[in-house]
C-alpha cells in the first residue's frame, strides 16, 4: 500500500503553505500528495505549480466536483497538470453533495448516477486525446482536445454506493473514499468494486482511502477534537450512509487514533482489506502529536 499525505489543512494557510507541504512530503519519501477542491485554492491550478517544482511525488485531487466543470474544461486542466508534472497526476473526481451543487452553484442534482455515467463517457476519451460524442440528459459534448507530450492521468471516482462503484469499475481506474471505515471497505467497497471490474474485463482497480490520523497519548481528547473538526461529514447523506454501514456514530469513530503501535496497526489493516493508496489527513493538536504522527507514517513507508 502506498502512503501519501492529504494536504487539506495546508489549503487553509494559502498557496505557499501548500507548496511547502508538498515539497516536505516528497522529501520525506511519501508516495503521493493530495489536495481537495472545496471553496478556496483551485486544486488543479495549485498542482500545476507543484508539479513544476517537484520531480517525483504523485499528485492527486481528492476530489474535483464534476457538475461545475464541463468535461472539456476538466480534461484540459488535468492534462495541463500532466504536462507540468511529467505525468504524475491522479485525477480524483466526484459528484459533491446536493446542497453544494443546488444551493451554491445553482445546478440541478437530479439523477446523479446518470450524470456521472454521462460525464465519464465524455471525460475518458477526452483525457486520451480521442473524440468525445455524448448527447446525454446532463452532459453534452462533441469535441477532442490535445495537450502535446501528455498521457491520460489515472482516474479515480469518489464512489460509495453500488451503482457508482459499478460505473467506476467499468470506466475509471479505481475509487477514492473519505470517511469510509475498514469494515465497510473490507465487506462492501473493495469486493463490490473488484467484482464489477472483473465482470467488465478491467484490471484490478485502485482503492484510495482518506482518513483522519493522529498519534497521541490522549486518544479521547483527539477523538473529541476530530468530532469538532470533521463534524460536517457526519451530516452529509453520502458519508452518513458509510458511517452507518460501518456501525459508528460519527467521523471521529473512523479516525485512526492512538499511540504509535495502535495507529500503525490501523494503517496496516487498511492494506490487509485491499486498500492500495492511503491519504493521511493528519490532525495533531500539539507539536508533539504532529511530530509523532508524521514519524509514525514515515516508519510505515
Amino acid at each position: 500500500m502506498r502512503i501519501g499525505i492529504f494536504g487539506g489543512a495546508a489549503v487553509d494557510q494559502g498557496l505557499d503553505a501548500v507548496r511547502r507541504a508538498a515539497a516536505g512530503a516528497e522529501s520525506e519519501g511519501f508516495a503521493s500528495f493530495w489536495l481537495p477542491q472545496i471553496f478556496g485554492l483551485d486544486a488543479l491550478a495549485a498542482l500545476t505549480l507543484i508539479g513544476a517544482e517537484t520531480p517525483r511525488i504523485e499528485l492527486g485531487t481528492a476530489v474535483v466536483p464534476t457538475y461545475p466543470r464541463h468535461p472539456i474544461t476538466l480534461a484540459a486542466q488535468a492534462l495541463t497538470v500532466q504536462a507540468a508534472s511529467g505525468g504524475r497526476l491522479t485525477l480524483g473526481i466526484g459528484l459533491s453533495h446536493q446542497f453544494v451543487i443546488e444551493a451554491m452553484f445553482g445546478y440541478s442534482f437530479d439523477r446523479p448516477a446518470r450524470h456521472m455515467d454521462e460525464y465519464l463517457r465524455a471525460l475518458v476519451p477526452l483525457l486520451h486525446g480521442e473524440n468525445a460524442d455524448v448527447d446525454g440528459e446532463t452532459v453534452r459534448t462533441h469535441a477532442q482536445i490535445s495537450v502535446p507530450g501528455t498521457e491520460a492521468p489515472s482516474l479515480l471516482v469518489a464512489a460509495l454506493g453500488p451503482r457508482m462503484l459499478q460505473l467506476t469499475a467499468e470506466r475509471a481506474d479505481g475509487t477514492i473514499t473519505w470517511m469510509t471505515g475498514p469494515r465497510t471497505l473490507e465487506e462492501f467497497t473493495v469486493p463490490t468494486l473488484r467484482a464489477a471490474a472483473t465482470a467488465a474485463g478491467r484490471p484490478e482497480p485502485r482503492v484510495a482511502v482518506g482518513l483522519p490520523i493522529c498519534v497521541t497519548d490522549d486518544p479521547d481528547g483527539a477523538r473529541a477534537r476530530a468530532a469538532q473538526i470533521f463534524e460536517v461529514y457526519g451530516h452529509l447523506p453520502s458519508y452518513r450512509a458509510m458511517l452507518d454501514r460501518e456501525g459508528v456514530a460519527g467521523p471521529a469513530d473512523v479516525a485512526l487514533v492512538g499511540d504509535e503501535a495502535t495507529v500503525s496497526a490501523s494503517v496496516r489493516r487498511l492494506a490487509e482489506v485491499g486498500v492500495t493508496d492511503f491519504a493521511a489527513a493528519e490532525f495533531g493538536g500539539t507539536a508533539d502529536e504532529v511530530r509523532r504522527t508524521r514519524d509514525t507514517l514515515r516508519s510505515l513507508l
